[in-house]
């Protein structure tokens, strides 16, 4: 019975942080309308972290709580589900176009972040308060790139709903409550789970934990493929992977030092490898094919066998 209920602690929490993450976005970017801030700054900032936010509500929680394990598991799960999972699946779908901004640079920097994360853990076993100083000044640098390159761009500026200010109001409240309730719901769920069934809270955080936050993603890049705008959904996940370690693992180690346990440095490194495979697969013809996506998906099960 408490397997179960455990079980059910973790969907809700799940469900709570899905659609908490995308009722405080609408509303923060309603707000952000009636402030007069430019569509082009809304999308780089409150709609491109709305995604990571369910990360950044588990893993802040789970450290706060001393379940380490389960935040740096989250975050570096999440970035190798991103790619292998929600990728590949989305590849299946349609074949994704990727920037060539993408290629050159993003894609590199999301590799060299990886990279810089794998450091910081494995030299101290842990992520201290002035390596997350670190990682927030390659944060903001990484901000103030996406805010120059829009500006290059010749994206219009599009005409979106203006919400009422009451139901602003009322979309960021009940965002903010739902994702602090799924929070606490999916790690204690998590960690009573891997109680329960006996193993670490490293294999939880790097599988079920980290699928679960992933879903904002995973619904967008499915959602965007099925209407032919699939050629955004490379751009967002690397975006999303990039917040991950730079603003999650940065903000939590803010707070509180992130212990780095050992078991991590193969998981990073897997991570920085699968980044490297994306890299791989799109730098000649700028494409992730349906071929790419099957390597993708027989490679998060080579993964996922590892860790069992």
């Amino acid at each position: 019975m408490n397997f179960v209920l455990q079980i059910v602690f973790l969907a809700l929490g799940f469900f709570l942080l899905v659609k908490g993450a995308d009722w405080f976005v609408d509303g923060a970017s309603g707000l952000a309308r009636k402030l007069g801030i430019p569509q082009l700054v809304i999308g780089l900032t409150i709609v491109a972290m709305g995604t990571s936010l369910p990360e950044a509500a588990v893993s802040i929680s789970a450290a706060l709580r001393g379940n380490a394990e389960i935040t740096i598991g989250n975050i570096v799960g999440s970035n190798i589900l991103n790619i292998l999972i929600i990728l590949g699946v989305t590849a299946l779908i349609a074949t994704l176009k990727v920037a060539d901004s993408t290629v050159r640079y993003e894609i590199p920097f999301m590799i060299v972040v990886t990279f810089v994360l794998l450091w910081l853990g494995y030299t101290g076993g842990q992520v201290t308060r002035l390596e997350g100083i670190i990682l927030w000044v390659l944060f903001l640098l990484y901000l103030r790139y996406l805010y120059m390159m829009a500006k290059k761009g010749k994206e219009e500026e599009r005409e979106a709903e203006q919400l009422s200010t009451a139901k602003i109001i009322g979309l960021i409240l009940a965002g903010v409550v739902m994702i602090a309730a799924g929070s606490n719901f999916a790690v204690e769920g998590a960690s009573n789970l891997a109680k329960a069934l006996g193993i670490s809270q490293r294999f939880i955080g790097l599988t079920i934990v980290a699928f679960g936050t992933s879903l904002p993603e995973l619904v967008t890049s499915v959602s965007a493929a099925r209407k032919h705008n699939a050629d955004i959904a490379i751009g967002n996940i690397v975006g999303s992977n990039i917040f991950n370690i730079l603003f999650i693992v940065g903000t939590t180690a803010l707070i509180t030092p992130v212990t780095f346990a050992s078991g991590f440095v193969v998981d990073t490194l897997i991570a920085a490898a699968v980044g490297i495979l994306l890299f791989v697969c799109v730098a000649r013809t700028k494409e992730l094919r349906k071929k790419a996506g099957i390597v993708m998906l027989l490679a998060y099960i080579l993964y996922f066998l590892y860790l069992l």
